[in-house]
């Protein structure tokens, strides 16, 4: 047993600032193409609800019943991309002439924040992510410029739609401490979200994240069982049904594994002699191919 010690030297933290904030509009199935977000000023996370009802019963409190609780955010800058005008409800009637009053699109964002202690004030940093965000719209205020000028700055409201998390509740918000994960596992997150010189900059659910900080890196793929239809007449779509893929990991273990995807998904014509199968763990996205056969559709 030891006694509680406050306020020790290298354990008086803090938590500041805002940077490298990124912009993930949502894109019918991902939130893919993110853009650099320059000019963010503040984002306020303003959580709502879990809030309880007592319930009473035979004269005494019985429990509290708690409400949902849903993540909300302001987020305030200097100008946006120009591909947040979309999430504004703006649209391009032409080159230099929007409209607003439109559809508002979905989208996801990341930042950061600095951490330090009292002996380094960058001992590292949090990427915080969001999910499922909307924009509500926001005032503008436009003043003739004097003897102090100020620029505009933009606010909006965000409400979002939480995401699915295996093994837990559905979440529209993740934080990623650098002083508690792994470096390398780190840059190949930071290198998902911010891109690199082979991939676009895309915004990973929660737990593809949990597959790049927690799981191991894949080194290879096989297709070990091939599936049950291998042949198929044009227009028909691939059947991956009975076909088993086994990864292969950079420290030698092995498994069968799912949540692969293929391509072509869509219709397969004539010229088409083998599907792609792409699987993605730790960070890593390996492929292999099935090979098939595909005849022209008669009459």
């Amino acid at each position: 047993m030891s006694k509680i010690k406050w306020d020790q030297t290298g354990e008086r933290f803090y938590e500041t600032g805002v940077s490298k904030g990124v912009l993930y509009p949502y894109a019918t199935s991902d939130y893919g193409d993110g853009v650099a977000w320059n000019g963010l000023t503040n984002v306020s996370e303003s959580p709502e609800g879990a809030e309880a009802t007592p319930l009473y019963a035979d004269n005494i409190k019985y429990l509290n019943l708690m409400s949902t609780e849903e993540f909300k955010a302001t987020v305030e800058a200097y100008t946006y991309p120009d591909e947040f005008a979309a999430c504004n409800g703006e649209a391009e009637l032409g080159t230099g002439i929007s409209i607003g009053q439109q559809k508002r699109k979905s989208f996801g964002m990341s930042y950061q924040t600095k951490i330090g202690n009292d002996v380094d004030s960058d001992l590292g940093y949090k990427i915080h992510l969001i999910y499922g965000a909307l924009a509500a719209p926001s005032e503008k205020s436009y003043a003739t410029v004097n003897d102090s000028p100020e620029a505009i700055t933009f606010s909006w409201e965000l409400s979002t739609t939480p995401v699915e998390v295996e093994g837990f509740k559905p979440t529209a918000t993740l934080v990623i401490d650098s002083t508690k994960v792994d470096a390398g596992k780190l840059a190949k997150l930071e290198a998902v979200l911010y891109g690199d010189e082979n991939n676009d900059a895309r915004l990973p659910l929660p737990d593809e994240v949990l597959s790049i900080i927690n799981g191991k890196e894949v080194a290879s793929i096989a297709i070990t069982t091939a599936p049950t239809k291998t042949s198929y007449t044009e227009g028909e779509t691939f059947d991956p049904t009975g076909m088993v893929v086994t990864a292969t990991y950079v420290d030698t273990t092995s498994g069968t594994v799912t949540g692969y995807t293929y391509a072509p998904s869509g219709a397969l014509a004539t010229t088409d002699t083998s599907v792609t199968i792409s699987y993605t763990e730790g960070g890593a996205t390996k492929t292999a191919t099935q090979a098939i056969t595909v005849e022209q559709a008669q009459g």
